[in-house]
This record gives C-alpha cells, structure tokens and sequence, in this order.
C-alpha cells in the first residue's frame, strides 16, 4: 500500500488505532498512557502505534527513557481535502431535492 490516503485510511479502520488518537488529540502521551484504558499487551499497543507512525498519523520523540507519542494532523487534513469532495456532492444532491420537494408542495397547494 504505498498510496498515503489509503495507509491513512487502514490505520483509521480499527477501533484501537482511533481511540488512541482520540486520546492524542488532547496532547502526548506515552505507550504506558495510551495503553492504560486497553486490555492488551505493551507489545499489542506498540503494534497499533507502528501502524498510525507509518500512516503519518503520529509521531514519537525521545525525551529520557521515554517515547512520547503525538498527534500530525497533516494525515488527517488529507482526508478531510479526499472527503470534501463527497461532502460537496451530497450537499448539492440534498439541495436539489430539496428543491424538488418545495416544488411538490407547492403544487399541491390549492
């Protein structure tokens, strides 16, 4: 998979990989942290992150012995800019029907 939207999208189709984050979104965290509220290994975890760092959803510094964890909204971005293609077309296609009903309703007006 060497398309970057599509890496992004797999690492957003697991559950895991968007709770974790849903909890970078409120600042660093390190593997400890992001592990805490889930019943897996250190390892399991430490997959997930591998998976979101290769996705370019997240990135890890060295501070210490420690390897904080934070969230590259860059990623994100790019599916947002993929979405709001679709975005914009369900819009229009709701104006217009929209537009379609307002006339049905008029037309049955007496």
């Amino acid at each position: 998979m060497s398309d970057p939207l599509s890496q992004t999208l797999s690492a957003l189709a697991d559950p895991t990989r968007r709770a974790i984050l849903a909890r970078l979104s409120a600042g660093e965290a390190t593997v400890n942290e992001l592990a805490e509220p889930f019943a897996m290994s250190l390892p399991a975890v430490s997959k997930h992150l591998k998976v979101l760092e290769r996705a370019g959803l997240i990135s890890r510094s060295r501070e210490a012995q420690t390897r904080p964890c934070r969230i590259e909204p860059e990623a994100l971005q790019a599916v947002d800019g993929w979405l709001a293609d679709y975005r914009l077309l369900w819009e229009n296609r709701l104006d217009r029907l929209e537009d379609y009903l307002a006339t049905l309703q008029q037309k049955d007006k007496p």
